[in-house]
């Protein structure tokens, strides 16, 4: 019987290797079943379907709900709101305990890229993001399609956003921008299939919000290829983070617009919905991100990125060490003990 086995054994690593032989051109050797495209989209989405049920619970056995009660002062709209953010924080478990596997661990120093790294990519994606929504919000107002009257600066409830926010908005890259990312780098050879697949998922999984346009789509796709961008030429997960999150604060939080089509209900600024119209940098439906100037604007952040970077190598392949010629099974097989040395 063992010898049956053995034999089965050598036959399915023979197969293997013819298989990977023909397709070394597309498929790495670190590549596994999982991280086919479908599956690996699949197994994101799954991630996080299944992290709201953790989050639920947490906040059943925790004073999470209390404090979200104390912050919102009574207001069950702003507790509401406050909570389709932090609802998020279930994804930051769920993603951790999956790098946990032996396997996954060379994901962990995307958002470990040591050096101060973290935090200047921190402050470099912070800017970027409150500049790049900033500007679109002031062209609305000049161009008239929008009104905005100063509505109120409660520090506390700020400061409980800014948090909820990056949750909400750092969940999402560490799905899309690291989970997803890395396991289409391990499998693909050019890192053009990871950065392109990852972007389309990314956008996909908007279709369904309030408003949704062909506009919006583009806009959101090119964003996307932007926070890939950072990742492949400058390890900058933290980029990509703050970078989301600080868009989302000021367009949401700060200005009171349409955040991917849902209005926040609280806002220092108050939008004047009724006298909103569509224009170069404005859309009623889907806010400032469903606009025509807000995808100029991120299509030229992106050509300056690629500009900058065009002849620079990919900065960090973190599924670089674990390459072999050999089948993918021995591959695997060899890769959590070399990482673990």
């Amino acid at each position: 019987m063992k010898a049956y086995k053995r034999s089965m054994f050598e036959k399915i690593k023979a197969i293997r290797k013819r298989y990977h032989e023909k397709l070394s051109w597309l498929i790495r050797s670190t590549g596994r079943f999982s991280d086919i495209f479908p599956i690996a989209v699949f197994l994101s989405l799954v991630i996080t379907v299944f992290s709201s049920s953790v989050s639920y619970f947490i906040m059943k056995v925790t004073p999470l709900g209390s404090l979200l009660d104390l912050i919102s002062g009574g207001d069950g709209n702003l507790r509401e709101f406050l909570w389709n953010y932090t609802v998020f924080f279930g994804i930051w478990i769920i993603v951790l305990i999956v790098m946990l596997k032996r396997s996954n661990r060379p994901m962990f120093s995307l958002l470990f890229p040591g050096k101060g790294q973290a935090f200047r990519h921190f402050c470099v994606g912070t800017l970027l993001g409150f500049g790049s929504n900033a500007f679109c919000v002031l062209m609305s107002v000049l161009l008239d399609d929008i009104k905005l009257t100063y509505s109120g600066f409660k520090p506390v409830i700020i400061i409980a956003f800014m948090i909820a926010v990056f949750i909400q908005s750092g969940a999402e890259e560490l799905t899309d921008r690291m989970y997803l990312y890395s396991k289409l780098r391990r499998r693909y050879v050019s890192p053009l299939v990871a950065v392109v697949l990852n972007s389309g998922a990314f956008a996909a999984m908007h279709a369904l919000n309030p408003g949704f346009t062909l506009t919006a789509c583009l806009e959101i796709l090119v964003t996307a290829l932007l926070f890939s961008a950072f990742v492949y030429w400058y390890d900058g997960l933290w980029i990509a983070m703050a970078f989301h999150a600080a868009w989302n604060f000021t367009q949401s939080i700060f200005f009171g617009l349409p955040n991917s089509g849902i209005v926040s209900s609280y806002s220092v600024f108050k939008l004047d919905a009724a006298s909103a119209e569509n224009g170069f940098f404005y859309n009623v439906g889907f806010g400032v991100e469903g606009s025509i100037g807000s995808l100029l604007v991120n299509i030229a952040i992106m050509a300056a990125v690629i500009i900058i970077n065009l002849r620079k190598p990919e900065k960090k392949d973190i599924w670089k060490p674990f390459e072999s010629p050999v089948l993918a099974a021995s591959t695997a097989e060899k890769l959590p003990e070399k990482h673990d040395e």
